[in-house]
């Protein structure tokens, strides 16, 4: 299987301080992966690097077979890149429906997104047709002109899983996005996030704490540790491994 994004050699490092040494990670089109690893692993680090917010020291990302290691965020977005963060990124002020409008108005570029935010354009029915399927996806027709401030902190990581798929993306990365949640909330996140991509078709590329959701979720799995790839595969496995379990885990292996 051709991969959609390839990470290959990618090292990062600060103040002589090595965050990531020769890191290499894949994802398939529609493809589910996981990817954890204790604080200070480099998992943030990583990500950013994907993105485009810190360039690597070396290595190359790859996406579609095209090589964007030195594209800016915005360009790799229209690709089809689209990411979600730990601290909830969310507009006081706006209802569920208007957050999904907005990102829809980014998507298509037509420079009518300045008059959004003075109140003097209205929605098209066609923008409000493909707002109002991603809001019956994850759920959330029924607080869809609700603010985002009345919302649950697990509905407001729906929000901002809407806002994302709303520019089309063709991998989303989810950067902790079940930091807050109870178990419940974790649990219906990674049953929408499956329908998500039952539905679409879409990519994901999850750095997690939760081991639950990442063994629910994921189909495969890498482990970071000081920087360094010690574990990548089928998630079953991976989390099995006994590196794994001392690195991560804290277990002590005999």
């Amino acid at each position: 299987m051709s991969a959609l994004l390839a990470a290959r050699g990618i090292t990062k490092r600060f103040a002589g301080i090595t965050a990531l040494d020769a890191v290499h990670l894949e994802v398939a089109a529609g493809e589910a992966v996981g990817l954890i690893g204790p604080n200070g692993a480099g998992k943030t680090t990583f990500f950013n690097c994907l993105l485009g917010i810190e360039p690597p020291d070396a290595g190359t990302v790859e996406f579609r077979g095209r090589d964007v290691t030195h594209l800016p965020v915005h360009r790799r977005a229209r690709l089809g890149f689209a990411r979600t963060f730990q601290r909830i990124e969310l507009f006081g002020g706006m209802t569920v429906r208007e957050h999904l409008l907005v990102a829809e108005r980014a998507r298509l570029g037509t420079g009518r997104l300045w008059k959004d935010l003075l109140g003097r354009s209205a929605p098209s029915p066609e923008e409000q047709a493909r707002a109002a399927r991603t809001l019956e996806l994850l759920g959330l027709t029924d607080v869809a002109d609700a603010p985002v401030e009345a919302l649950s902190l697990g509905r407001g990581r729906l929000v901002e899983v809407g806002r994302a798929l709303m520019t089309e993306p063709a991998l989303l990365l989810l950067d902790e996005p079940s930091s807050g949640l109870d178990r419940h909330e974790t649990d219906a996140l990674a049953a929408t996030l499956a329908d998500v991509q039952a539905e679409r078709g879409t990519a994901v590329l999850l750095v997690e704490h939760d081991v639950e959701f990442v063994q629910s979720f994921a189909e495969r799995c890498y482990v970071l540790d000081f920087g360094t790839v010690i574990a990548a595969g089928p998630t079953a496995a991976v989390l099995g491994d006994p590196e794994v379990r001392r690195a991560y885990l804290g277990e002590v292996v005999v």
